[in-house]
């Protein structure tokens, strides 16, 4: 059982959308989650310029399914998230 008060806010989704961002592009060590702590708490995925059309795909389609992913990791934890992606 996790305490309430001693957790990182999106923690778990973080967790999750660094590990499946640096799968998708060609420079991994350049992905960074930045944390914006608030209700609903801000996630926004850093990738180098290279790597933007990659995370985001075609017709948005890979970021859809980032997002979705994030947010289902986030609900375990009680959690609502929003992924934003910068270049």
């Amino acid at each position: 059982m996790t305490d309430e008060f001693n957790r990182i806010p999106g923690g778990r989704a973080k967790a999750v959308l660094e590990y499946l961002a640096r799968q998708l592009v060609d420079e991994p060590a350049e992905v960074a989650v930045e944390v914006n702590e608030g209700r609903p708490v801000r996630l926004v995925l850093h990738v180098a310029p290279g790597d933007v059309g990659r995370v985001i795909g075609r017709h948005g389609r890979t970021a859809q399914a980032l997002r979705a992913v994030t947010r289902a990791a986030a609900v375990r934890e009680g959690d609502e998230i929003f992924v934003d992606i910068a270049g």
